[in-house]
């Protein structure tokens, strides 16, 4: 059996995109928009969920012309591996400070993927580590411990 659809893959990302921007907008309607010089609360979502429509509505155009490949394996292990960094760096990040969170992050992240490998990794994850410390403690001044009261006695 034939499909219309020709390249699943656009498909379906252009569905979550669509749908996901349409539910900010949607999430936002009822908040005061303002305007592009003073900016209200529903500004800003709505304008990245308008976008991320659009990005979705030219993906679901292009499933419908280009061929593409089918939708491989879905491996909820990584899945899993990814999300759980995320929700550990959150936790870490008041516990132990940006410097293990972000190297947890990168470390378990990294893990998920077939092309793992340690040495690489940790020079990986000190690096951006490191560049994470600086751009956003030094550089941009946000009020973020590099080394959370866990590690510093505080």
């Amino acid at each position: 059996m034939t499909s219309i659809v020709r390249h699943p893959q656009n498909f379906w990302i252009g569905i979550i995109f669509l749908f996901v921007g349409l539910a900010a907008i949607y999430f936002g309607w009822e908040h005061d928009m303002g305007t592009a010089g003073r900016m209200g609360p529903a500004y800003f979502p709505s304008v990245l969920g308008a976008l991320l429509a659009l990005v979705g509505a030219a993906n679901l155009v292009r499933s419908f012309i280009g061929h593409g490949e089918r939708i491989g394996k879905f491996h909820v292990r990584n899945i899993v591996i990814i999300l759980a960094a995320v929700l550990l760096f959150g936790a870490l990040m008041r516990t132990a400070g940006l410097a293990v969170a972000a190297f947890v992050l990168v470390m378990l992240s990294a893990w998920a993927s077939p092309k793992f490998r340690l040495k690489n990794t940790l020079m990986l994850a000190v690096g951006l580590t490191l560049f994470a410390a600086v751009l956003f403690v030094k550089v941009l001044g946000l009020p973020m411990p590099i080394l959370g009261p866990w590690l510093s006695g505080a």
